[in-house]
C-alpha cells in the first residue's frame, strides 16, 4: 500500500487520547457536554485564551461551520469568503442550504484583507434589494497553507467592527498555524480579534472533535438550541471533552502540530533543492510544489497525494500534507524519491 500524504486525519488518534477514553470508559458522567471532562477541558482552553469566552465541543469542521453561520445570520444576510474557503469549495452547499449566500473572493494567498471585503460591499448598495453582508469567514491556516499575521487579523477585525460584520475564523488547522515558524499570533490575540473561532482536533491528533469558541458575548444566547437543532449536541459529549482535555493538559495539541509542520518543512526543503517552485509560500503542514507530469507520475508510484491545480499542459501543483504522526523514516524515503526527480 502506498503511503498517503493526502490528508492529516488518515490515522486514528494519539495514544494518550485512546488511553484516556479507555481509562474513563466506565465512569458515569452527565450527558450533552455537562460532564466533568468537558468542563475541565473548557477551563484549560479558557486559561490559554485569557478571555471570558464560551466554548462548545462538536464532532467535525463542517458541522462547526454550519452551526455557527446558521446561528449568527438572519435570512437576508450573507457571508464573504476567500474563493478557496472550505465552506465554498468542500462542504456540499451546506451553508447555502441554510439560505445564506457566499460571496467568494479570489485571492492569491487564500487570505482576505479589508480591500477585498470593501469590493463586495461596494457591489451591494441596492438596499433592500440585495443581500446584506454580515459575516466574514476566514481560515487559519488557509486551504493553501498560508497563515494570518497578528497585524493582518487585527486590521481585518477592526474593519469588520466598523462595518458591523462578524469575523469567524475556521481553525481546523489552527494548531499548525500557531506553531508555524513565521507565526506571531496567539490564542489570546485571536480571542480578542474574532467574534467566533474554533480549535480543530480532528486534523491534529483527536479521533473527532472541534472546539467552538464564542468571544462575542452578544452571540452566545440560545447557541445551545442551534447545537441541538443541527444534531451537534452529543448525548455522550464526554467523548469530545476527554479528547480536548488530553490535547490541552500538557500542550500535546501544540506538540503534535509542531511535528506535522517540521516534517512538511523537511519535504519542502527537499523540493526546493530539487529546483521546484511552489504555488504558495507555506510554513505549516501543507505544501504545494509545482511539478511536471513525469515527476508526478514518478512520485505516484509509491505515494498518494492530490493534484491541487493544473497550471498548464505540463505542470501541476500537488498538495502534500503531513500529520501529527507522520514517521520520520517515511519522510526520509520520500525525500530520497524527490532527489531522483529529473
Amino acid at each position: 500500500m502506498n503511503y498517503s500524504f493526502k490528508n492529516d486525519y488518515a490515522e486514528g488518534a494519539h495514544p494518550k487520547i485512546l488511553e484516556a477514553l479507555s481509562r474513563t470508559n466506565l465512569r458515569q458522567q452527565a450527558g450533552y457536554g455537562l460532564d466533568d471532562y468537558s468542563d475541565e477541558a473548557k477551563k484549560l482552553i479558557q486559561k490559554r485564551l485569557r478571555h471570558h469566552s464560551e466554548i462548545h465541543f462538536v464532532s467535525g469542521g463542517t458541522q462547526a461551520n454550519l452551526t455557527v453561520i446558521a446561528a449568527l445570520l438572519r435570512p437576508h444576510e450573507s457571508i464573504i469568503s476567500a474563493e478557496t474557503g472550505h465552506i465554498f469549495t468542500n462542504e456540499a452547499g451546506a451553508i447555502e442550504a441554510t439560505g445564506h449566500k457566499i460571496h467568494a473572493v479570489a485571492t492569491a494567498d487564500g487570505k482576505l484583507r479589508p480591500d477585498d471585503l470593501q469590493k463586495v460591499l461596494d457591489a451591494h448598495q441596492n438596499i433592500p434589494h440585495q443581500v446584506k453582508q454580515k459575516l466574514v469567514y476566514i481560515s487559519n491556516s488557509t486551504e493553501i497553507g498560508t497563515i494570518y499575521s497578528a497585524g493582518e487579523l487585527q486590521d481585518l477585525y477592526r474593519y469588520c467592527q466598523a462595518k458591523k460584520m462578524y469575523l469567524f475564523l475556521d481553525g481546523a488547522r489552527l494548531g499548525h498555524a500557531l506553531t508555524a515558524e513565521n507565526n506571531d499570533l496567539t490564542l489570546e490575540i485571536i480571542a480578542k480579534n474574532t467574534d467566533v473561532f474554533y480549535l480543530g482536533g480532528t486534523k491534529n491528533g483527536a479521533l473527532i472533535g472541534e472546539a467552538i469558541v464564542i468571544n462575542n458575548e452578544a452571540l452566545r444566547e440560545d447557541f445551545g438550541y442551534h447545537l441541538k437543532l443541527r444534531g451537534a449536541l452529543l448525548a455522550k459529549g464526554r467523548l469530545l471533552g476527554i479528547q480536548f482535555l488530553e490535547l490541552f493538559r500538557d500542550d500535546l495539541y501544540f506538540e503534535l502540530a509542531k511535528h506535522a509542520n517540521a516534517q512538511a518543512m523537511r519535504i519542502k526543503e527537499a523540493f526546493s533543492q530539487a529546483g521546484c517552485h511552489f504555488l504558495a509560500e507555506t510554513y505549516t503542514n501543507q505544501i504545494f510544489p509545482i511539478l511536471t507530469q513525469d515527476q508526478i507520475e514518478h512520485l505516484s508510484l509509491n505515494y498518494e497525494f492530490y493534484i491541487w491545480k493544473k497550471l498548464d499542459d505540463q505542470h501541476s501543483a500537488i498538495r502534500i500534507i503531513t500529520s501529527w504522526y507522520t514517521p520520520e523514516d517515511i519522510v526520509n524515503q520520500f525525500i530520497n524519491e524527490i532527489k531522483q526527480l529529473k
